[in-house]
């Protein structure tokens, strides 16, 4: 690899992009994530949604400030196909109808050789539907919460079936509103970044997701001038900068913090619900926030309180 990419996509890195890399059976999700930094010559790259060396499909790698959306990515749903093979005959009305009992609120145990840590949580499963069946073997596609085990949960449909069972193959087809489709092979962008470094940026350009790809998804409140500048400065955020809140959530959803002209200044976590966000009271609305703009582009427009006279003790 030589050559420098030309300013255009030097310029989409430093504002924060991210790809989507049709992950191959063998290589872990760190391995690949490496790979697509240094065709990128970038020092710093991050995945959402760890695959399986043995595990195929869509994974999101983003590089520089698409790094702080990685919070937000792992809130999206993901979609997968498996194929489960039953340690016994199954009958298919039965599979069936234990798949519609496993879809809603489940309870998983992450397995042994998980890196996080071993206590019982829900998981959501938003569909679960049998694609096709042959013999002991049975295609499934679903949709579920980030961080659902899919292992676990063929385990699980086998046990319920009273034969046990065990996940064969498995794919990720999509995470929220990004589906394999638009992703690319490491060989594909490997030849892009070659052809950029050679004057051809198109395709590369092409591969190189901007973030607001991923913050439109979350509802947007929208600040005050000076609560723009505050926040970009590092200052929380009071119910009384905010200008509108456009669309309705709950407390706790993930939320972006824009300006009225549709900039990106922050994200963070709502501490209230959206019905009243706005409403006045003390204290900060919005936690965990994460600023996204050059501090320096948004002028101070607040003033310091005034401070009292001294004390009679100095």
């Amino acid at each position: 690899m030589s050559g420098a990419l030309p300013e255009a996509v030097r310029a989409r890195l430093a504002d924060g992009a991210f790809l989507l890399v049709d992950k191959p059976r063998g290589p872990s999700s760190h391995q690949v994530t490496a790979w697509a930094r240094d065709q990128l010559g970038v020092p710093l790259a991050g995945h959402a949604g760890t695959l399986d060396p043995n595990v195929s499909g869509l994974l999101w790698v983003g590089v520089g400030p698409a790094l702080k959306l990685l919070p937000l990515v792992l809130e999206f749903p993901k979609r997968y196909v498996g194929v489960v093979v039953f340690h016994g005959a199954v009958d298919r009305a039965d599979l069936e109808r234990v798949l519609g009992e496993f879809t809603g609120p489940i309870y998983q145990t992450p397995p042994v050789r998980s890196a996080v840590k071993r206590e019982r949580r829900v998981r959501r499963i938003h569909r679960l539907t049998l694609v096709e069946r042959d013999g002991v073997r049975a295609v499934i596609d679903l949709v579920a919460d980030s961080g659902t085990y899919v292992r676990t949960l063929a385990v699980d449909l086998g046990d319920a079936l009273g034969v046990g069972a065990h996940l064969e193959e498995l794919r990720r087809t999509a995470t929220g509103p990004f589906d394999e489709r638009r992703s690319v092979t490491l060989t594909t962008l490997a030849d892009a970044a070659t052809r950029a470094r050679e004057g051809d940026d198109t395709d590369l350009l092409g591969m190189l997701h901007p973030i607001r790809e991923v913050w439109s998804e979350f509802p947007a409140v929208v600040l005050k001038d000076a609560a723009a500048s505050a926040v970009a400065h590092g200052a929380g955020l009071a119910a009384g900068g905010i200008l509108a809140v456009p669309a309705t959530f709950s407390r706790g959803a993930h939320v972006v913090l824009v300006t009225r002209s549709g900039e990106l200044v922050a994200t963070g976590v709502a501490r209230r619900d959206s019905a009243a966000l706005g409403t006045g009271g003390p204290g900060w609305v919005v936690d965990g926030t994460r600023v996204f703009v050059d501090p320096a582009r948004f002028p101070a427009l607040w003033r310091p309180k005034p401070r009292g006279p001294p004390s009679p003790e100095g």
